[in-house]
């Protein structure tokens, strides 16, 4: 997939508004950030208020570089140095004490930072043109479906952000794992771009995956990443037979048609055919959650896919869009 590289004009520009206490739309491999500048309370402020967030929901802090982590942070264990010697630039978020450049606006008020250095030229050209952190969650509304292009933050935010930088569609699709560094043992708060199996072979030991944590970190909310039709999940046999009740209903059913049922007749109100590959579903999925509220659905019949490599960040977002409601 091919990344647009925006014009020196607009990295200036962008870093410019960023320095003004602005808000700037950035493309990262993940998914679009709304930014700001990570010292400055009052634009972190402003994130929370345009995206309609909880204050008590920290933000992640992007750097340019690991070797930048020491200046946000109190301290670096071993192994937070280590995951991020191996995985950064990339989709790994690590939650660390919290050092005095970081306000607590930025922490939901907690004592620990998340931070990760973004892999896509765009961001990486901007935090170093800007020369400081960014705070920069998803640029949607709260809870909603996360943007993947820049015109899905348009759509949804519109002059509410200062500047958009498009970097073309985010290539891995799905937010950052995040892993919490700061006790003995690593724990994902949250599955993403970084698998498990990955995590594990730098480590060499089993990570756990806790349902909750003492420590908030984003995307964890009841309901999340969910579009205006309400999804129900179901087992990947039940798909077509649940969606074509609910259509029977009176509902107007989009369908997530799981790869093994390729080519099935499903009498629905669209249908998205669910690629057999990890990273391409992972890639697609807030598109098509997107796409399918386009149209005009009520409700989504969907199924979790195998909780093994990106399927384990998969399954976690389309639980969060369901919400507490998983059934017809």
């Amino acid at each position: 997939m091919a990344r647009v590289r925006a014009r020196t004009s607009d990295i200036e520009k962008a870093a410019g508004a960023l320095r003004a206490g602005g808000l700037v739309a950035l493309p990262t491999e993940t998914v679009y950030g709304l930014g700001a500048n990570a010292e400055d309370p009052a634009a972190v402020s402003r994130i929370f208020q345009v995206k309609g967030r909880p204050a008590s929901h920290p933000l992640i802090v992007h750097i340019g570089g690991a070797e930048h982590l020491d200046d946000w942070v109190q301290e670096v264990p071993a192994t937070a140095r280590l995951l991020a010697e191996r995985f950064w630039p990339g989709p790994l978020t690590l939650v660390l004490r919290r050092g005095r450049r970081v306000p607590l606006e930025a922490t939901g008020g907690l004592e620990t930072v998340a931070v990760r250095v973004p892999d896509h030229p765009v961001a990486l050209a901007l935090l170093s043109a800007f020369g400081g952190g960014v705070t920069a969650p998803s640029a949607n509304r709260f809870g909603s479906v996360s943007p993947t292009t820049a015109d899905d933050v348009r759509a949804e935010l519109g002059d509410a952000v200062d500047f958009v930088l498009d970097g073309g569609p985010c290539e891995v699709g799905v937010e950052s794992t995040i892993v919490d560094a700061t006790g003995d043992a690593p724990t994902i708060l949250r599955p993403g771009g970084v698998t498990r199996e990955d995590l594990e072979a730098v480590l060499g030991c089993p990570l756990a995956v806790p349902a909750t944590s003492h420590i908030r970190v984003p995307g964890q909310h009841p309901s999340h990443y969910a579009p205006r039709a309400r999804v129900v999940l179901v087992e990947p046999e039940k798909v077509v037979g649940e969606a074509e009740l609910a259509q029977e209903l009176g509902h107007r059913v989009g369908v997530f048609l799981p790869a093994a049922f390729a080519g099935a007749e499903v009498k629905a109100h669209a249908v998205v055919a669910v690629p057999g590959s990890m990273a391409a579903y992972a890639r697609g999925l807030y598109g098509f959650l997107r796409e399918l509220d386009q149209q005009g659905c009520d409700l989504i019949v969907a199924s979790l896919p195998a909780e093994e490599g990106l399927g384990l960040a998969i399954a976690n977002r389309l639980r969060r869009a369901a919400g507490p409601r998983t059934t017809v």
